[in-house]
């Protein structure tokens, strides 16, 4: 095993990419009834410093794209290193779980596990475009959720379980599936080729966005739902603005893919992912402090 990790290994990891996920963790933080500090920040750095970085890592070893991809616009070639400190940074996110209970540490490995499923050639989930969508939604969004929100308050998902906890997962499972085929429709040719069925090739580039139109709409229904029922209804007309330029810069950008498919692009879809991670981030985070300030 190599001692440091290269330039290459580094860049494919992409630790910023783990900045879209971070709503994820923000609005758990948010919703736990009560927060230990301690654990707070081992749950944050376990998962975006280590597992997500981790994962990313993983799924380009074994993909080795030579078109775009989320943050890389131009790959460099995949090395051993990779290989190597994927693993090292799962075993981290692991010891880190570990240090803040063993339900989450089970949660960072299984989550692992399946992301190493999603690209590993032995089975490779991405060649199925339904269940690899599946593994996604339900792993990246509502799991993630449900595994943070119960490390947070120190207790286990059986325990904290309820209603509400099920809709906040959901929202985050349909935000982030919302997302996803947008990040394939630039991918079609690449993925032909190495003979991957995507989400986005199955539906086609139309399909993809008007797929993930219903899908975002299913998840503003839960937001309205999530906030009826917790007696906050002032956070669900805050999202709503907090999406006003995710709704123009999905709807400007369909219109240009209407007219020219070639506008599918690397260009348009990190813009999307950009808009829509920033504004969501943004809002947990005034979810969060509005919470905590008890306003």
């Amino acid at each position: 095993m190599p001692i440091l990790p290269s330039k290459s290994a580094l860049l494919h990891m992409r630790f910023l990419f783990s900045f879209f996920l971070l709503p994820v963790f923000v609005f758990a933080l948010s919703q736990a009834v009560t927060v230990r500090p301690f654990s707070a920040i081992l749950v944050f750095i376990a998962w975006h410093l280590f597992v997500y970085p981790a994962s990313n890592g993983y799924n380009s070893y074994f993909d080795k794209d030579e078109g775009s991809i989320a943050l890389l616009e131009k790959p460099p070639a995949v090395d051993k290193s990779l290989y190597w400190f994927s693993l090292l940074f799962d075993l981290i996110g692991f010891v880190l779980g570990l240090l803040v209970s063993l339900e989450f540490a089970f949660c960072t490995v299984l989550y692992g596990l399946l992301s190493k499923m999603y690209s590993h050639p032995s089975v490779r989930l991405k060649k199925n475009p339904v269940t690899s969508f599946l593994v996604v939604f339900i792993f990246q969004g509502a799991f993630v959720y449900w595994a943070s929100l119960a490390a947070l308050s120190g207790t286990s998902i059986a325990e904290m379980w309820s209603k509400e906890v099920l809709i906040g997962g959901l929202i985050c499972s349909c935000l982030i599936g919302a997302s996803y085929p947008l990040t394939q429709v630039y991918q079609h040719e690449e993925d032909t080729r190495r003979g991957d069925r995507t989400l986005s090739l199955l539906l086609g580039i139309r399909g993809s966005f008007m797929f993930s139109g219903m899908l975002f709409l299913v998840g503003v229904i839960l937001v309205f739902f999530y906030w009826e029922f917790r007696g906050s209804i002032a956070n669900f007309w805050l999202f709503l603005l907090f999406t006003l330029p995710v709704g123009y810069v999905f709807f400007s950008w369909f219109a240009k893919v209407f007219k020219d498919k070639t506008n599918a692009n690397f260009k348009y879809m990190s813009r999307m992912t950009l808009t829509s991670g920033a504004s969501m981030l943004l809002y947990f985070l005034t979810v969060y402090f509005r919470s905590f300030l008890n306003i």
